[in-house]
């Protein structure tokens, strides 16, 4: 399904039957598994997206404002080196990073297309608005899906660089994160740039306190994904039935999210013909965020079929930004 609002924008909704069948599949699957788990792509109904867009302010998210002034710093150089009049960002968001690279393209007048793909309408519609607005002439071609399985529905077009920022591909497993980026590289044109941000390994204390900020906002954005399930899926669940827990994995050097029940009760969820039990103090998992070093993501992308070409990382060794070409 297509929907234009005005001649510079195209906005492309390629969900079918099947994807929402696809949905109640994974949610019944992680809940009845060990350790339980819901698929993270429930955080970004609208509140949702307005939450997370709150913690990439805070003080103790580090992750956004390091990325942002490193983009600052080698967006010119990223831009000439890609040669790109495309941008194709996956997860884009409230673009707010995007735009760093947007104003490179402008700057040396190779700002043609904008392609935002998000799985929340809502935040792909608002974004596109707001860059016809402020880059005049641009065209936005938006697609409000999955890119775990809606990739084929990025537009065709010409010499472009891909980005997914944010320390998105931290969400996936690391054979999940490989097989995405097989994907991404089979839709992408030989000589084609990408540009992926890592968020990097760090001191458990700094992660941790990312995750688990004193205003609670993280925590709100962990229990909306219950909000989510009653609202889509039937479910009659309290989102002020659970606690939000946040700790670090050195073992597979990631932060877990989980949502701890706080009494024994029973998840319904009647969409998907589902009544789960919690014990008191049981958890279900509702997000990873895996960090990286510089060989892991290099190892990563030459896996996938990325030759790496820059490497940049910020004086704290926080975040770690690779741009990488397709042969």
């Amino acid at each position: 399904m297509a929907s234009q609002t005005d001649p510079s924008i195209t906005i492309d909704i390629p969900l079918t039957r099947d994807d929402h069948i696809l949905i109640k599949h994974q949610i019944t699957q992680g809940l009845l598994g060990n350790p339980k788990t819901l698929p993270s792509k429930l955080f970004y109904d609208e509140r949702g997206s307005i939450l997370f867009e709150q913690i990439c302010t805070l003080p103790e998210y580090y992750q956004t404002r390091t990325e942002h002034h490193l983009l600052t710093k080698w967006a010119d150089e990223i831009i000439s080196l890609s040669g790109a009049e495309e941008l194709v960002e996956l997860g884009s968001g409230a673009a707010t990073k995007t735009r760093v690279l947007l104003d490179a393209m402008a700057k040396a007048d190779q700002l043609r297309y904008y392609v935002p793909f998000d799985v929340d309408e809502s935040i792909v519609r608002r974004v596109s608005e707001e860059l016809a607005w402020e880059y005049p002439g641009l065209q936005i071609h938006g697609v409000v899906g999955d890119f775990l399985f809606h990739l084929e529905h990025i537009p065709e077009g010409g010499r472009r660089l891909v980005v997914i920022l944010g320390g998105t591909i931290g969400n996936l497993l690391p054979v999940a994160a490989r097989e995405f980026l097989v994907s991404v590289n089979t839709e992408m044109a030989s000589g084609d740039f990408f540009l992926l941000g890592v968020q990097l390994i760090t001191d458990r204390s700094r992660l941790e306190a990312a995750y688990n900020d004193k205003q609670g906002i993280t925590a709100k954005f962990n229990k909306n994904i219950i909000r989510v399930l009653c609202d889509n899926f039937g479910s009659h669940a309290d989102p002020e039935a659970f606690d939000h827990v946040a700790r670090y994995n050195e073992d597979e050097h990631r932060i877990e999210m989980w949502l701890r029940s706080r009494e024994e009760q029973i998840l319904d969820i009647p969409a998907v013909d589902l009544r789960v039990h919690f014990k008191q103090g049981e958890e279900v998992r509702t997000e990873i965020s895996t960090k990286y070093d510089h060989p892991l993501t290099e190892e990563l992308l030459a896996s996938s079929g990325f030759e790496l070409v820059k490497w940049y990382c910020d004086p704290n060794n926080l975040i770690g930004l690779a741009l990488a070409q397709k042969p």
